[in-house]
């Protein structure tokens, strides 16, 4: 024993003398000009890989430091583009079974699926301690949106939301506007969008039609009531019907209400009030559709004083074409946010006018000159399309170590307010004994105990019952 302690003695001090004189290369020196180190690349499963989530996975890949290791869709004809595109990813239809065979080589999972799949997914990551990308809306109900936010800080992950405009300049340069005192004390603030750009307001179709088979029905479903299947509801207009989508607000809302969050560090909502669009099927005869979203919605929220705001923050959101009326500074014939989308903060001393993402803010009147503030914000490189590789890189980077423009943090409490206000919108629509109860109401919320206070009737919809086998389990 002697003898073996003194060689291993003896050989620990040649090594020792023989590593003085040995310079350690990096590996992409060693790789050449533009190799990255396999310890240096993130492996990435996407569930969800056609349409945006295909454009996700490709962002992703292009960041140059994302390996796309495993593609889950359930259905492979949406799938087809992202499988050939990326030929070494292995494929599966069901996530579950790819975070069970494959957890131990996942870095990191983005979800690209129809809303009411995004928490059960996301949940599963974050729970095996996986980074997330999570598209917007964050979540389909108020609960799940508060369940990520409290997840994302108990595993210590890296997360994003798939809410590109967060990671754009505008947010910044209107954020040094209001630092620099541009346009006094905010008043109110009003954002808006010409969707749905699909239908809303019909009713659920009664022909079943055959499933493709190049389709799981049931996958598809996963957390939403069991259904016979319909044509037309896939890869888009599941968006205006409850049991999978948000309707235009949860389209829309992530993007357009990011700057007014961000800016004012808005939390969660004190209140709201909604009116929503009507259907006549005949004369004086509403139509009732209780599954699909209303063609067209306004919800006024109210948010509690932040310590940008001299008081309370009334937020307006207008869909399906809504706008509110054109500031008297905006000349007749400029643009009024980008046609169809936009963003106006209204203060004391002026007013900031801004287009889908946050992108194109000035300040108005635009005839008048102003001087920029010195820059404040450290921009992300790329704006808006660096907001992926953001991701890619704070993951690498570990969690803590990198900030991320749409954390669960923010992304949370944003997903919540614009879910708080579709209760509202649900509520007005909401038939009880042939009346309409919701109406012209004022939704107080008790955000502690994630409820409304003064209409039960809608927190059915807080936190709704998931179809068996497929229950969406979290204890704060």
């Amino acid at each position: 024993m002697e003898k073996n302690n003194s060689s291993r003695r003896d050989f620990l001090k040649k090594a020792a003398l023989f590593g003085a004189g040995v310079t350690i290369l990096p590996r992409h020196v060693l790789g050449g000009t533009g190799f990255t180190a396999p310890s240096d690349m993130l492996n990435v499963a996407s569930v969800g890989v056609g349409g945006m989530g295909g454009s996700d996975v490709s962002r992703f890949a292009g960041s140059g430091k994302a390996n796309i290791a495993y593609l889950c869709d359930v259905d492979t004809r949406r799938a087809a583009d992202s499988v050939k595109k990326f030929p070494k990813a292995k494929f599966y239809k069901d996530y579950r079974e790819m975070l069970d065979k494959e957890h131990k080589h996942i870095d990191a999972v983005s979800v690209s699926t129809p809303d009411h799949q995004h928490a059960i997914v996301a949940l599963a990551a974050m729970q095996l301690g996986k980074h997330v990308y999570v598209q917007k809306p964050l979540a389909h109900d108020v609960w799940e949106a508060r369940a990520l936010t409290h997840a994302a800080k108990k595993y210590k992950v890296v997360t994003q939301m798939g809410n590109q405009g967060a990671s754009g300049d505008g947010v910044r340069q209107m954020r040094e506007w209001v630092d620099a005192g541009m346009i006094g004390d905010l008043k109110e603030i009003y954002c808006w969008t010409d969707r749905p750009v699909w239908p809303q307001g019909i009713q659920w179709p009664t022909q079943k039609a055959e499933v493709p088979k190049e389709l799981d029905w049931n996958l598809w479903l996963g957390t939403a009531p069991n259904k016979d299947y319909v044509e037309k509801l896939i890869p888009f207009n599941w968006r205006g019907w409850w049991d999978y989508g948000t309707g235009a607000l949860g389209d829309m809302g992530c993007h357009n209400m990011e700057a007014p969050f961000s800016i004012y560090g808005l939390q969660y909502v004190k209140d709201v009030q909604a009116t929503v669009g009507s259907v006549y099927v005949d004369e004086f005869k509403r139509g009732y559709f209780p599954e699909s979203c209303p063609p067209s919605s306004y919800a006024v929220m109210t948010f509690p004083k932040t310590d940008k705001t001299t008081g309370d923050v009334k937020l307006h959101w207008m869909d399906g074409g809504i706008q509110p009326p054109r500031p008297e500074e905006l000349g007749p014939n400029e643009a009024f946010g980008d046609g169809g989308n936009g963003i106006l903060f209204i203060g004391t001393k002026g007013k900031i006018l801004a287009d889908t993402y946050a992108a194109n803010p000035r300040l108005l009147p635009t005839s008048a000159s102003y001087t920029n503030p010195k820059q404040k914000y450290a921009r992300v490189k790329g704006g808006a399309d660096g907001h992926w590789a953001q991701w890619v890189e704070g993951c690498i980077a570990g969690y803590g170590n990198m900030q991320m423009s749409s954390p669960f943090e923010i992304a949370g409490p944003l997903t919540e307010a614009l879910l708080m206000a579709n209760l509202a919108i649900r509520g007005s629509d909401l038939r009880v004994d042939n009346k309409y109860p919701g109406r012209n109401l004022r939704l107080l919320w008790d955000n502690d105990n994630m409820r409304v206070t003064n209409f039960d009737e809608v927190n059915q919809f807080v936190k709704r019952n998931y179809r068996p086998g497929w229950e969406v389990n979290y204890t704060f």
